[in-house]
């Protein structure tokens, strides 16, 4: 049974909890917090992203005030903007939440309920905007080999079956993923130049899922300035393209088991059997991001 206040709302208020939330529980309430990075100080226009992201909070607060009342509040510093509410143990909405994140206490150890994939096409595109809003990036500096093949990054640090989650929510709306840089020594240490300067723990990053702009925008951002850039490069993707005769879709709408490709082969590295690796592939070696994608579920 789906609960009864799952809509586009509750949705995009799951998401933000996913993607960058912390949830504590007292003896008879529960407080969410959820932090909105500001990652770059200043938008591609040189605005001050603090800015933005405050203008964004009064469209933030119009969709999830509905659902939390009007105890939203929210702080901000220079490097992020912290939303925060709290509810009763009791409260319906305290225990939906905590039921479609699997009791989890962060974003660090939050798995997706089933249920969340049992959404409407248009309560996961809420849910993926709401997420998109607290973990996703797009800067000029994120493009693939040509300076106009422009891509959102999605980072989520150390949970690894969510990069599968979200992945697979992806799929099913259609959205391919161009690619994951996972937070593994043969993808971010591939040739042990870090290892051999003494820097074992480098390669234990956060995830990134790197998405082609064009392709996100059948889910937006909620975020003023984080749309606003995806329009723009959007466009200069689709007209790049263009002047080399390519439709985007064409070059963009791939998913990666649809592409042949040569896969390089990369060394050992000493760091294929740390405990962070999850004990499915930990003491694999793996010379593509696709191999550990396939292992983990995110596939065909």
């Amino acid at each position: 049974m789906r609960g009864i206040i799952i809509n586009n709302e509750m949705a995009y208020l799951l998401g933000m909890i996913c993607g960058n939330g912390e949830i504590k529980r007292g003896i008879s309430e529960t407080i969410f917090s959820i932090e909105i990075p500001h990652k770059k100080l200043a938008t591609e226009e040189h605005h001050d992203i603090r800015l933005y992201v405050k203008a964004s909070i009064a469209d933030i607060k119009n969709i999830t005030e509905p659902l939390v009342g009007t105890g939203m509040s929210f702080i901000q510093n220079r490097s992020a903007t912290v939303l925060h509410f709290s509810k009763p143990n009791s409260d319906y909405l305290t225990r939906e939440i905590l039921q479609y994140v699997g009791m989890a206490t962060s974003h660090n150890n939050m798995k997706l309920h089933e249920k969340i994939f049992n959404f409407t096409k248009d309560e996961k595109r809420q849910f993926l905007k709401g997420f998109a809003d607290v973990t996703g990036y797009i800067r000029r500096s994120n493009y693939f080999f040509d300076k106009y093949m422009h891509r959102v990054y999605l980072e989520i640090p150390c949970n690894w079956e969510l990069v599968v989650d979200i992945s697979n929510l992806l799929k099913d709306l259609d959205v391919p993923v161009q690619s994951i840089d996972w937070a593994h020594p043969n993808m971010r240490d591939p040739q042990m130049k870090k290892y051999n300067d003494g820097n074992h723990s480098f390669w234990k990053k956060e995830h990134q899922i790197k998405i082609f702009a064009n392709e996100f925008l059948s889910i937006g951002f909620g975020v003023l300035h984080k749309q606003q850039s995806l329009e723009m490069f959007s466009a200069e993707l689709i007209e790049g393209l263009k002047t080399q005769g390519v439709m985007a879709t064409n070059k963009t709408h791939v998913f990666y088991w649809q592409k042949k490709g040569i896969i390089k082969k990369k060394p050992s590295h000493p760091c294929e059997d740390d405990e962070f690796i999850p004990n499915k592939i930990r003491g694999k070696h793996f010379d593509s991001w696709r191999e550990i994608a396939r292992e983990l579920g995110y596939d065909e």
